[in-house]
């Protein structure tokens, strides 16, 4: 019961940020064309890139397109749904977290659900172009376990980002400033990302597997999905991700138990 009352608040958060955002029509447009430039702008370098190779380390450009749909759908949902914790030291320097915490709901529930703003889907329309010439390019076999494969990567990815930004939020308690170190492991991932991670030498290939995994949402299933593997249990590594939240969660939490107003 208690979840089904949670859905129904976000669902009514999300609603009040969507017409709020709706006012202002022409900025909202404005907003949705402007992400989908330079998403787009990305994919033509890519395909600049291809120009003057067939491959890079065995990897087609039909390989290196489902890649990069699959980051960049992961990235805008996480913003989507997460953006809140991006800007939760703006809550914090103006007391709104303060408020949060007298209400009798969830403090994660009302952050998220305070920032949904969907004008950050312009990627989305890349990615989906993308994910379709990654498809018509790659020599995928689809059945029902690499169209899994493919869900969960883009579900394991989004996760994965809203850890990292629940990870960005909780450094607030402790500086009131948000970090720009935290930039490098969300914004520089979805840069990155959109290649696979063994192009960038074991090392990178090591952090991203052991400190930060974003290897089960990308570099293991995606093995399995272009056929260079024939380990299926990879399809199913995306899953790890949630030990990846549980373990962010706790962080979080820790965070809160020791945090001091700042005041507005």
């Amino acid at each position: 019961m208690k979840m089904k009352e949670n859905i129904k608040l976000y669902i009514k958060y999300a609603s009040v940020c969507t017409q709020s955002v709706m006012e202002y029509k022409l900025s909202f447009l404005l907003m949705i064309t402007a992400r989908f430039i330079l998403a787009f702008c990305e994919l033509i370098a890519i395909k600049f890139l291809f120009s003057g190779f067939t491959q890079i380390k065995g990897y087609t450009y039909g390989d290196v397109l489902l890649c990069f749909s699959v980051v960049q759908m992961s990235f805008t949902f996480a913003e989507l749904f997460g953006n809140g914790f991006k800007v939760f030291s703006g809550m914090v320097k103006g007391g709104e977290f303060d408020r949060m915490m007298v209400r009798p709901r969830s403090l994660i529930l009302q952050i998220i659900g305070s920032r949904f703003e969907v004008g950050r889907t312009g990627p989305l329309l890349t990615a989906l172009i993308t994910l379709v010439l990654g498809i018509r390019y790659s020599q995928i076999t689809w059945n029902v376990i690499t169209v899994w494969t493919m869900a969960a990567m883009i579900i394991g990815g989004m996760l994965l980002f809203i850890g990292l930004f629940m990870l960005e939020a909780t450094f607030c308690f402790f500086s009131i400033e948000d970090t720009s170190l935290m930039n490098v492991l969300t914004y520089g991932a979805k840069t990155h990302g959109k290649y696979p991670i063994d192009i960038y030498g074991k090392g990178i290939l090591r952090f991203c597997t052991y400190v930060i995994p974003y290897t089960l949402i990308q570099y293991y299933p995606l093995q399995f999905l272009l056929g260079k593997t024939h380990n299926w249990y990879l399809a199913f590594y995306p899953l790890g991700i949630i030990v990846f939240l549980f373990i962010c969660n706790f962080i979080w939490r820790f965070g809160v138990k020791r945090y001091k107003s700042c005041g507005s």
